[in-house]
């Protein structure tokens, strides 16, 4: 295995573990904040159930969301600096839609703030199709990182 030859050397498996383990977490984070807009959405501008609702998506993205995202970059960026990474286009592939995933991130924050300042932008349909996006991303990262077809 090369790739324990790398400058991570025997904590190869390990910072690949932890990785995994934060891609969880932020993929849950994804999941749920905008499943959170869809509820948030239909609340009255003002009420205390709209105030909750504020208060739980600023948890999500301060708790879950920014720190698992973080994590998943140090982590991953790590393992491709170790092995041969680079040079590989699934990688590129895979690379591409981390970063869209993380403007993906970005986008629900300031639609979140929106939803705080009484802005309801998007349908509720459309909130629902944006709920999507992260579960067809990690559809194809997995096969990316697994089959990798190029």
């Amino acid at each position: 295995m090369t790739e324990l030859t790398g400058f991570l050397g025997p904590a190869y498996l390990w910072v690949k573990a932890a990785h995994v383990t934060f891609v969880i977490f932020w993929m849950a984070g994804l999941f749920l904040l905008p499943r959170f807009y869809v509820y948030h959405q239909e609340t009255a501008v003002g009420s205390p159930e709209d105030r909750a609702w504020i208060e739980r998506e600023a948890r999500v993205r301060s708790i879950i969301l920014t720190p698992a995202m973080l994590l998943v970059w140090v982590l991953g960026l790590m393992l491709a600096f170790n092995g041969d990474a680079w040079s590989q286009g699934w990688f590129h592939a895979k690379l591409a839609l981390v970063i869209a995933l993380s403007a993906y991130q970005g986008w629900l924050g300031a639609y979140g703030k929106k939803l705080a300042n009484g802005q309801r932008p998007l349908s509720g349909k459309a909130v629902r199709m944006i709920n999507e996006i992260p579960g067809v991303a990690a559809a194809l990262i997995v096969v990316l990182v697994i089959v990798r077809p190029f």
